[in-house]
């Protein structure tokens, strides 16, 4: 695959070879070319690849990689999402450590990964596997603040996914979106890239009113269930308005569980009744929203330590454990900024 042919929603790798994990590598470089990275870093970038790949490939089972290109303010980078169903590590900090190692190899590879990347974070769980994110900037440019992160991917068998999610800081208000067009396939993706589009380019407001701004830009489109939410620290408020199957959860410091409330209809189609809900929303809360193709039955419980993690880390957990591959499915995980 050239790197022209990595979307930014990324490419899904599954790394279960020495073969598979030369691809990935040989295509993270392509694209490190693509997105601008100067040689040396480029270099390195190939470096954090074969070392999460080769780690997939001796450690793991169903090891698999997203990469994808990444953009904030004018820079662009590289992302590597690794994601394996086990065993996992008990301490990943000491494991982390040059000269660990569980294979008689000399054991540098995750500590060469922490060493290259601009950013990095993983966490693992005994019987559960391993999820690490990297990211490869140019040299000088700091990763930027990941407040809210979200993954999708298709149902088996298609290259081009009908689910879709942004984020956007426009004057102030903290937005994100989670999107689902109706079916699979290209006029799926077609949905979903409309409603992406058309909140990238939505009135400076609340989640009402870009919702009905997506209705009126979709009309083209199959429809898709559609939900936007708002943080809003100075209020210590959620604002929510959906459409559809979208699924919303906010996850509390105290350990409690909120769904929130979207309603029947389809942004695109017919009129939906779009109406806008406030929840509290303190500063250690997480949300969490996903599509139908997302079991809902996960339980943050059963990750120790997940919570504590990049909003990235999070996603990329819950769609490994909960997302079926009958359907698209997509997560989203967001927190107030610090």
């Amino acid at each position: 695959m050239s790197a022209e042919a990595v979307p930014a929603a990324g490419v899904w790798y599954r790394v279960e070879s020495g073969s598979a994990a030369s691809a990935v590598r040989r295509t993270a470089e392509r694209l490190g070319v693509q997105v601008g990275l100067a040689p040396n870093r480029v270099a390195e970038l190939a470096i954090v690849t074969a070392e999460l790949t080769s780690n997939l490939v001796k450690h793991a089972r169903e090891g698999t990689v997203l990469l994808r290109p990444v953009r904030a303010e004018g820079e662009a980078g590289v992302e590597l999402v690794a994601v394996d169903s086990g065993p996992g590590m008990a301490d990943l900090t000491f494991s982390a450590r040059d000269g660990q190692s569980t294979t008689g190899t000399l054991g540098i590879g995750l500590g060469a990964i922490d060493r290259q990347a601009t950013w990095y974070d993983a966490w693992s769980w005994r019987g559960k596997g391993t999820v690490s994110v990297v990211q490869v900037w140019s040299a000088g440019v700091p990763a930027p603040p990941m407040w809210a992160a979200g993954l999708t991917r298709p149902i088996t068998g298609e290259q081009v996914s009908g689910d879709g999610h942004a984020v956007r800081v426009v004057e102030g208000r903290q937005q994100v979106l989670v999107c689902d067009g109706l079916g699979h396939g290209r006029l799926a993706g077609a949905a979903a890239e409309a409603a992406l589009v058309a909140f990238r380019t939505a009135p400076v407001a609340s989640p009402a009113v870009v919702l009905r701004h997506l209705h009126q830009s979709m009309t083209h489109t199959r429809g898709a269930a559609v939900a936007v939410a708002e943080l809003d620290p100075s209020a210590v408020l959620l604002r929510y308005a959906g459409v559809g199957n979208i699924a919303g959860v906010v996850l509390g410091p105290d350990g409690g569980r909120k769904h929130l409330v979207s309603l029947p209809g389809i942004a695109g189609h017919q009129r939906p009744v779009i109406r806008e809900y406030d929840y509290p929303f303190p500063p250690e809360a997480t949300l969490v929203m996903h599509s139908d193709g997302v079991v809902g039955r996960w339980r943050i419980e059963d990750y120790p330590g997940l919570i504590n993690h990049s909003p990235l880390v999070v996603a990329a957990t819950l769609l490994r454990d909960a997302g079926v591959r009958r359907d698209d499915a997509c997560v989203l995980v967001a927190r107030s900024p610090e």
